[in-house]
This record gives C-alpha cells, structure tokens and sequence, in this order.
C-alpha cells in the first residue's frame, strides 16, 4: 500500500477510518476529525471533552478516543 499525502511535505491518515484511537496531552484539545488526516471524506470538525474521564465518542462517527500517557 502506498503512503497518502496531503501536501507535497504533509502525509495525512484517513479520517474515520478506525473505531478507537489513542491520543496523547500533546494533541490536546481534541477534535475528530483530528489534524493529519483527510477532510475531504469525512463529517464537520466537533471537539471532544476528553480531560476529565479520559475516553471521548464522536457523536458523528462513533469514533472512541482514549487519552493516554503521561501529561509531557
């Protein structure tokens, strides 16, 4: 499989493309769909609370966001 690009310097992911990802504090605050992937498939930017309990679900695309590692 070939990488996708976005952008002559940018390779980006596809957006809803997974059912749960990671993320770290460094991606805070948090948005699906989320910066570095492809936006031209996929539904309107909405931010997730995801500070307080830790886990977030896209109410667009069911997407399970799960906050982890340490706080640097």
């Amino acid at each position: 499989m070939t990488a996708r690009s976005g952008t002559v310097d940018q390779d980006l992911i596809a957006a809803n493309a997974q059912h749960r990802y990671e993320v770290r504090h460094k991606d805070l605050p948090l948005s699906c769909p989320m910066p570095g992937m492809y936006l031209w498939n996929s539904h309107p930017k909405v931010y997730l609370p995801i500070e307080a309990t830790g886990t977030a679900k896209c109410p667009y695309c069911g997407a399970v966001y799960v906050l982890v590692g340490d706080s640097d």
